[in-house]
């Protein structure tokens, strides 16, 4: 792994962890802020969602829904090649659980990975 890719997989894992610090304290705006603004996300079987403001809106009934502790089971980081990283997961919470088949970090100019597609599902 070159410094690139070190620099792009710990830029992912910081964000990664960001959003999910956001979930578990329940703050949808900054889950949201994790997505490029046309990020594309499929939540099985809720629906797809478009744009930063749909998918804050997901997060937020969800919270509101009283979903919480998020965590990850075992991801896998595939860096896909200099600016961008594929995380796929199983994943639990208080009442729900289910696997992350996409979750796409791309490598933003300010140094920051942001998601551009996230597929999941709740099995």
């Amino acid at each position: 792994m070159n410094t690139q890719q070190t620099t792009l997989l710990n830029a992912v894992k910081q964000a990664s962890e960001s959003w999910k610090a956001g979930f578990n304290s329940g703050n949808a705006k900054q889950c949201a802020a994790q997505y490029e603004s046309d990020a594309v996300m499929d939540a099985r079987p809720f629906g797809r969602f478009e744009g930063r403001q749909q998918i804050e809106g997901f997060w937020q009934q969800l919270i509101n829904d009283g979903f919480a502790e998020v965590d990850y089971i075992d991801p896998q980081f595939t860096v896909v090649d200099d600016n961008s990283v594929l995380l796929t997961s199983g994943w639990k919470m208080n009442k729900a659980q289910g696997v992350i088949h996409k979750e796409l970090w791309c490598l933003q100019a300010d140094g920051s990975a942001k998601l551009r597609v996230d597929d999941f599902e709740a099995l």
